[in-house]
C-alpha cells in the first residue's frame, strides 16, 4: 500500500497481486502525480504584492514593496527582491513573514521619479508584468501604471497599490482614501491600469523663485549696509568750521565830571585846542 499527498489529503492506492492489474495501478499513479503537478501553479497563485508610496512636495518618493507567496514547503522562502545596482544605497530588503505568506519586503527612500520606474526590475522571475511611472509636466504630476496579471491564478491573489501625494488628487481611476491618497486592488487573471493626476508647484521653479528672493534680499541688504557705512563715515569725518567774524568794538564817549573840568581849566596842557 502506497500513499500520495494531494492538496493536503492522503490518497491510498491498494496494489493488486494480480500481474494483470499492474498496468492499471501504474496508470493510476501517473494520474495522481499529474494532479499533484497541476496543483503547484495553484499554490503559486497564492501571492501577495503590496506597493505603498508617498510623494513629497520636492518630487521625492518614499515607500515599500512586499512580494510574498504561500510556501510550497518548509524550504520555500518565497519571492526574493533584489535592488537594482544603481539604487542599492536607497533600498533596504528584509525577510517577510505574515499571514502564512513568506517572501521579502523592500523599503526605499529619496527616490526620483526616474528611480521609481526601476522598482519593477527587483523581481525578474515573477510572472506577468507590473510597472508604475511618475511624470511631471509643469505643475502637473501624472501617475501611470499597468499590471498584466493574466498569468496569475485568481485563487489567493492579493495585489494592492497605494500612493499619497502632497496635494489633492484631481482625477484618478482608483479608490480615493482621502483628498491626497488613492489606492487600487488589482484582480488576478486580468490586465489593469492605474492613473492619477495631481497639481502642485514644480520644485525646480519654486527653488528658482526662492533663490531669486534670496538674491534680491542679499542685494537689498548689501545696499543698506553700504549706505549705512557711507553715512557713518560721513558723520565720523572732522568738520572744518569757518572762523567766527569778530564783532566791531564800539567806543563809548567819556563824560568828564565837573571836578575833572576844573582841573583841566587849571592845567591848560590838558585842554584840547
Amino acid at each position: 500500500m502506497t500513499g500520495y499527498a494531494t492538496a493536503g489529503t492522503m490518497t491510498t492506492v491498494q496494489q493488486s497481486t494480480d500481474p494483470a492489474a499492474k498496468p492499471t495501478s501504474r496508470k493510476r499513479f501517473l494520474t495522481v502525480a499529474a494532479l499533484a503537478l497541476m496543483l503547484v501553479p495553484l499554490l503559486a497563485g497564492c501571492i501577495r504584492v503590496q506597493v505603498s508610496m508617498g510623494v513629497s512636495a520636492n518630487d521625492r518618493v518614499t515607500g515599500q514593496v512586499v512580494a510574498a507567496a504561500i510556501p510550497a514547503n518548509e524550504a520555500d522562502k518565497g519571492p526574493q527582491l533584489t535592488p537594482p545596482s544603481s539604487l542599492e544605497d536607497k533600498i533596504r530588503v528584509q525577510e517577510y513573514k505574515k499571514d502564512g505568506y513568506v517572501g521579502s519586503q523592500a523599503f526605499f527612500s529619496d527616490l526620483s521619479f526616474g528611480d521609481v520606474a526601476q522598482l519593477g526590475s527587483m523581481y525578474a522571475e515573477g510572472s506577468g508584468s507590473f510597472q508604475i511611472t511618475l511624470k511631471r509636466s509643469g505643475d502637473t504630476v501624472t501617475l501611470d501604471g499597468k499590471a498584466d496579471l493574466k498569468t496569475v491564478p485568481t485563487q489567493g491573489a492579493d495585489v494592492q497599490v497605494s500612493i499619497a501625494f502632497p496635494a489633492r488628487v484631481g482625477t484618478t481611476n482608483g479608490t480615493r482614501d482621502g483628498d491626497s491618497r488613492v489606492s487600487w486592488t488589482l484582480p488576478a487573471g486580468e490586465v489593469s491600469t492605474m492613473r492619477a493626476e495631481v497639481n502642485y508647484a514644480d520644485p525646480s521653479t519654486r527653488s528658482f523663485a526662492g533663490w531669486a528672493g534670496i538674491m534680491a534680499g542679499l542685494a537689498l541688504g548689501v545696499a543698506i549696509v553700504v549706505g549705512a557705512m557711507a553715512w557713518m563715515a560721513r558723520n565720523r569725518a572732522p568738520i572744518k568750521r569757518a572762523p567766527a567774524a569778530k564783532a566791531p568794538v564800539m567806543k563809548t564817549p567819556v563824560t568828564k565830571s565837573p571836578a575833572s573840568k576844573q582841573a583841566d581849566n587849571k592845567n591848560p596842557k590838558n585842554t584840547t585846542k
